[in-house]
């Protein structure tokens, strides 16, 4: 008896250690991964309009690069608009040089595409230099 409650407490354990684990893992650093898919916006729009939930499911919550052109810059929110299409925020500032009508490449997570809106939306971006 006492063996089975030891076996049965060792494995309660080792379960409240898992969920501990996986609760307070840590946070990704989209900067430093490496980027799964670079592609151009009007690729992205190519492949959604064939197929959204394709699409969705390849992108979604993966680190995509894009490089297009600023067409909007809210430096008070930390978000960039590419090309009218894409609405990415940033963990840091945005540095103070970055100009709107400028070709850049921007490196984030992907979040999905905003039917309301029509635009795709990524979180967690950088500028790459």
């Amino acid at each position: 008896m006492n063996k089975k409650l030891g076996y049965g407490i060792l494995i309660l354990l080792l379960i409240a250690f898992a969920i501990y684990r996986y609760t307070y893992q840590e946070h990704r650093d989209i900067s430093s991964e490496k980027t799964s898919f670079a592609i151009t916006i009007p690729a992205l729009e190519k492949e959604f309009t064939a197929n959204d939930s394709l699409a969705f499911a390849k992108y979604q919550d993966q680190t995509i690069e894009l490089t297009a052109k600023i067409t909007a810059i809210d430096f008070e929110n930390k978000a960039v608009i590419l090309e009218n299409k894409v609405f990415a925020t940033f963990n840091d500032s945005l540095p103070k040089d970055l100009i709107s009508g400028k070709k850049t490449t921007i490196k984030g997570r992907f979040l999905g595409y905003d039917e309301l809106l029509e635009e795709f939306k990524m979180d967690q971006s950088s500028i790459i230099r």
